[in-house]
């Protein structure tokens, strides 16, 4: 059991992030505490111009909203953190912060990217200075079924 968790939910489907949670809360000692992270990439500067100003603070309470909500409906109390930065780099900074014992974070199948700048996963197990448990399962997809209607993008 470990005391403090860091889920770390990125862009990835409803269902891995339900999995990741109710993982989270199976690990989570009484009286532990879980910290939903999800971390929005920075933008490089020459496209803030392109972006309106209030992009950032929108894209914040947005994704806190939606945790939140997520949260709710499984009934697991968390901590909501949105930031905004390198996602490998504030996933390790967050879970120093917090002296947590656990970082939990889904795979993702590889591809040509994740050779030529290593994945999120990657680096946070190489920096991490607590455990670090990857969820590797697949969500699987049926096409016209229940369960893809469900399976929905959660950010």
């Amino acid at each position: 059991m470990y005391r403090t968790i860091i889920c770390g939910i990125g862009m990835g489907s409803r269902q891995t992030a339900n999995r990741l949670l109710r993982r989270a809360a199976a690990l989570v000692e009484d009286g532990g505490n879980i910290v939903v992270m999800h971390v929005i990439e920075n933008i490089p500067h020459r496209h803030l111009t392109e972006l309106p100003e209030e992009f950032e603070t929108t894209a914040i309470a947005e994704a806190e909203r939606k945790l939140a909500a997520l949260c709710k409906e499984l009934g697991i109390p968390a901590t909501i953190e949105v930031r905004v930065g390198v996602a490998a780099s504030l996933l390790v900074a967050v879970a120093r912060e917090m002296s947590a014992d656990l970082i939990l974070l889904s795979s993702h199948v590889s591809d040509i990217t994740d050779y030529v700048f290593s994945s999120i996963v990657d680096k946070v197990v190489r920096h991490a200075g607590c455990s670090v448990l990857i969820d590797r399962r697949v969500d699987r997809r049926h096409s016209g079924s229940e369960a893809q209607a469900e399976d929905t993008t959660l950010l």
